[in-house]
């Protein structure tokens, strides 16, 4: 499932194409169940808007309309948008497509149809700010925010990071990646961790998230940003996904594990419980 750097990746690269154009009216819908308002009342809402300031909230895209209004869009684990001619979207997993006033549309292609189109008013944005935590590369998220979080907290620190509730826009393959470079074993209890290890772990969710920001986030399987690219990160993996293989430090052999019914990759010497 995109992360926070892929979502901010799918954000810069559409904000060159999108800021400032009209919505005409919705171009397509065939699985009205990842829409809300339905569709009559959504195409009446969007048609003649236009589109002001792209952004993100957690794992969520964003696109702030006149009037009020926002398109938040989640893409989940297969959905992908694009801008594109208006041919593409015959494209059998697009599901969804809007007219743009300069005749090409944005496709929500989507293989699997998890992901999520929500049309919020203010009050409705407001909520979904109010469901996320902090977000980790904003200037308030300090190593005390991150402590005051924590604290307490008996549940694993693996799975602490994956509640969008504590911290916005981490998730497996980061949370992984995090810990790693932090030396703190994921099943470490939240609030058993000292200040130096969640300063370290703050120092490390930043890096981390930046630098998969940088590499355009990580291209596993269906994730591409808003021209169709795909990112790199995946090259510069130290732990996710490289079970039986060196840990980049200490040459021990990647183990892995699951935390939170999700796969962990741990270096059992440089990360010990």
């Amino acid at each position: 499932m995109p992360e926070l750097p892929e979502v901010e990746t799918v954000a810069r690269s559409l904000e060159a194409q999108l800021v400032g154009r009209t919505i005409i009216g919705l171009a397509k819908l065939d699985w009205p169940r990842m829409l809300t308002p339905p569709a009559s009342d959504f195409a009446a809402l969007v048609a003649g808007r236009r589109i002001e300031v792209i952004g993100r909230r957690a794992k969520w895209l964003l696109l702030h309309l006149d009037g009020g209004w926002t398109l938040a869009i989640h893409l989940r684990m297969s959905g992908h948008l694009l801008v594109a001619e208006p041919a593409a979207a015959d494209a059998p997993h697009v599901h969804f497509a809007l007219d743009l006033d300069n005749g090409r549309r944005l496709i929500f292609d989507d293989q699997r149809k998890f992901g999520r189109v929500h049309l919020l008013d203010p009050q409705g944005l407001a909520m979904l700010d109010a469901a996320h935590g902090p977000e980790p590369l904003a200037e308030r998220f300090t190593p005390e925010v991150l402590a005051e979080r924590l604290r307490d907290r008996r549940a694993p620190i693996k799975a602490l990071l994956l509640d969008q509730r504590l911290i916005a826009g981490i998730g497996n393959i980061y949370a992984n990646e995090a810990l790693w470079l932090a030396r703190i074993h994921p099943l470490t209890p939240g609030g058993a961790l000292a200040a130096e290890h969640i300063a370290a772990l703050h120092h490390a969710i930043q890096e981390v998230l930046a630098e998969a920001i940088a590499n355009q986030g990580s291209s596993l399987r269906n994730y591409r940003d808003g021209y169709g690219r795909r990112g790199s990160q995946q090259e510069h993996f130290n732990v996710y996904d490289r079970e039986g293989e060196p840990c980049p430090r200490c040459q021990t052999p990647v183990e892995r594990m699951v935390v939170a019914q999700r796969s962990t990759y741990v270096c059992p010497q440089c990360q010990v419980l």
